[in-house]
């Protein structure tokens, strides 16, 4: 068998979610941190860019609204327009610090999607190489798909044409 040892999650694991009473909301206090403390990356009029204390890959940033809301739906105009332009900031900082060959962006909107702070909206900026891969593809040869694809295709294609 083989073991993967991630001493580092720990903290993550077991700290709790920011939905449970009495837990402070951090995208809402690290802003009050110095920037090098919060690993703040630019501060903008609206949202901020910070690095991912729980990175998926090297670079992986987060650009995060300073008022909390939870979904895109949320953000006013003025908001909406500094994320995207932050993501293109924080992209092209990465790109010419990192130079990876793409890019995952992008949101996971509710606790369902898998979004560790679902109160709290954010965009992930993810850096990705060729051969980077996650474990589960690596070690357990393994991909979970729960639709066919033409079923997919068929679902979205309604979806679009509508």
């Amino acid at each position: 068998m083989d073991i993967l040892h991630s001493y580092w999650r720990m903290e993550y694991v077991t700290s709790p979610s920011d939905g449970e009473k009495g837990h402070p909301n951090p995208f809402a206090t690290l802003p009050e941190k110095d920037d090098r403390e919060a690993y703040i990356v630019h501060r903008g009029k609206h949202c901020y860019i910070v690095l991912n204390l729980y990175p998926y890959n090297p670079g992986h940033m987060l650009v995060v609204p300073y008022r909390q809301v939870a979904d895109i739906t949320e953000l006013s105009e003025e908001e909406r327009n500094e994320m995207f332009a932050l993501l293109v900031k924080g992209k092209q900082a990465a790109q010419k610090a990192m130079n990876p060959d793409g890019f995952n962006i992008g949101f996971n909107l509710g606790q369902a999607s898998g979004a560790g702070i679902p109160t709290h909206l954010h965009m992930h900026i993810v850096p990705r190489w060729r051969g980077d891969c996650n474990f589960l593809c690596i070690i357990g040869k393994t991909r979970s798909l729960t639709e066919a694809l033409e079923k997919t295709w068929e679902h979205l294609r309604k979806a679009i044409s509508e």
